[in-house]
């Protein structure tokens, strides 16, 4: 389970589900009931109950007559889920453009540079950790709170289906030109050629997940 200093259980009983569901140990459409949960995590069922509701309000799970459901993600909802992504990751990234220090440049700089090493390296899911890394900067960059938590959410909540994605080395390498490349746009302040190259960069990696995930 989650062990991070000062949450408190019930906060990391929540987080060790939800990354369970989020990296497939815990597949959509099956029933997880409290007992098997309590059992998995060896902890009572109090925080069980608790991290199940706030997970049922995220859209993760789903009541059901034997305990509650992870939920089934279609290829619509993955769909509309990168439509939302385009049109407000493309905004994130022209304010990133406008305002990115030379801190925070350095910092994005980085995170490609590590991503390419990890793919030449062949160290695939290291890359994609690369891969969220970046994403995660340009949110924090675009120095809007609003843009960042809703950018966090959208982003993690297809985490499996990335990381499926991601598992196939041309989507790794063709994913790290096209980082660099909104890099390069950033670097150079161009608000208009950061937000176009997100919006294409998004288009792409859901094409992928479409040509790669079956559902």
């Amino acid at each position: 389970m989650t062990d991070e200093k000062g949450l408190s259980l019930a906060e990391q009983v929540f987080r060790t589900i939800e990354m369970n569901i989020l990296d497939g140990t815990y597949p959509s459409g099956e029933t997880l009931t409290e007992a098997r949960l309590c059992a998995d995590l060896g902890v009572s069922r109090t925080p069980v109950r608790e991290a199940v509701r706030r997970l049922e309000q995220e859209g993760l799970m789903e009541s059901s007559g034997k305990g509650a459901m992870v939920s089934v993600f279609s290829m619509d909802d993955i769909s509309d889920i990168y439509e939302v992504r385009m049109r407000i990751e493309g905004l994130a990234g022209r304010r990133a453009a406008e305002r990115i220090t030379e801190a925070q440049l350095a910092k994005l700089t980085e995170t490609v540079e590590l991503q390419e090493f990890y793919i030449f390296r062949g160290k695939l899911e290291k890359a994609g950790s690369m891969d969220s890394e970046f994403h995660g900067l340009l949110y924090e960059i675009c120095g809007s709170r609003i843009l960042q938590s809703t950018l966090n959410h959208l982003h993690h909540r297809i985490l499996y289906f990335r990381k499926m994605s991601m598992s196939r080395a041309n989507r790794a390498e063709n994913a790290v030109r096209e980082h660099r490349a909104i890099l390069e746009a950033v670097r150079a302040h161009d608000p208009e050629r950061t937000e176009a190259l997100i919006r294409e960069h998004l288009h792409n990696a859901f094409e992928n997940i479409r040509a790669t995930v079956k559902l």
